[in-house]
């Protein structure tokens, strides 16, 4: 009688699992929508980790580029599809900043999307042509303030996270310096190395190659720690500009009624595919450093940085859309 006991708990109790999704998800094809261009770092992080996600939970993972400025397009298909566990957003500082940037968006950032775990982290790089007088961070914050306004510094479009680092940088350096926003990196570049700008802040993955080849030189990255791949390039802070730290950063998030054993599932699988020794070895090429960590955690980063970067916003007074 017991045994039978037993059993008949064990079957009620498989029941109910497989009633809340637990063991039976995913059953099909999940969707990643990546809300940038193919090829790119946020497009090539996708990619790496979801592969290996993919064999962890025995089905494939869709990437699903969907490009537009701000990431809303693809923002918004996800926070308005259903809330299975089927469609998953590639979240990223891009969201953060959006939200200071447009005055009315589709969705909200904050109570439409669950957040899963990070993925990963994305250095910047403060950097000047191979030629360049400069030889320091110190002597160029040294020089833009013994000639207020003259300092020239490129980065790609308004409101991207390299136009408002460059920004945040004229804050804590206390200087003045004309910052000339281009199309994309390939412009920055051209022009870094033309000498059309004294410095440019970029993302390091688009510029390492350029700084192998010696074209051009990192004075320091943003982050606040040294880049592995560059031991020898110091970060802002130890460059002499205290507080001063501006990572890039790609999550992976849900609509926010996915069910809590769904997202645990897709965390789980995210952590182990991010601490996968190959995973961080094929980030690190392209300038990323592989980090995964709790949906709070998540969701604490994404309040800050929307905070942070709406106060850059306000100070720099770049208009809302």
């Amino acid at each position: 009688m017991r045994r039978r006991g037993l059993l008949a708990a064990g079957a009620c109790w498989g029941l109910l699992r497989e009633s809340h999704g637990e063991g039976a998800f995913p059953a099909r094809p999940i969707t990643l929508v990546v809300p940038f261009a193919p090829g790119g770092i946020a497009d090539l992080t996708a990619r790496t980790v979801s592969a290996v996600m993919a064999r962890t939970l025995g089905q494939a993972i869709i990437v699903d580029n969907r490009p537009s400025a701000g990431s809303v397009v693809g923002s918004n298909a996800v926070a308005h599809s259903a809330a299975d566990g089927y469609t998953l957003l590639l979240l990223s500082n891009a969201n953060a900043v959006s939200t200071g940037l447009f005055r009315k968006l589709p969705f909200d950032v904050v109570r439409d999307f669950a957040p899963i775990t990070t993925l990963a982290f994305f250095d910047l790089g403060v950097f000047v042509p191979e030629g360049s007088r400069f030889l320091s961070l110190k002597e160029l914050v040294a020089h833009a303030k013994d000639r207020p306004g003259t300092l020239t510094a490129g980065t790609i479009s308004v409101g991207s996270t390299q136009h408002l680092a460059a920004e945040l940088f004229k804050t804590h350096a206390g200087i003045d310096m004309l910052i000339v926003p281009y199309k994309g990196t390939p412009a920055v570049q051209t022009a870094l190395r033309a000498g059309e700008i004294d410095v440019a802040f970029e993302i390091l993955g688009p510029m390492l190659a350029q700084a192998v080849a010696k074209v051009v030189r990192v004075l320091a990255v943003t982050s606040n720690r040294r880049y592995a791949a560059m031991p020898e390039v110091p970060t802002v802070i130890e460059a002499g500009v205290p507080g001063y730290v501006v990572a890039s950063w790609n999550a992976l998030a849900a609509p926010t009624r996915t069910a809590p054993v769904v997202i645990e599932r897709l965390h789980r699988a995210a952590v182990d595919a991010v601490a996968q020794p190959a995973v961080q070895q094929r980030l690190l090429e392209f300038g990323a450093r592989a980090e995964s960590g709790s949906p709070k955690q998540l969701e604490s980063l994404l309040a800050s940085e929307i905070k942070r970067w709406g106060e850059v916003i306000r100070v720099a007074k770049i208009e809302p859309e």
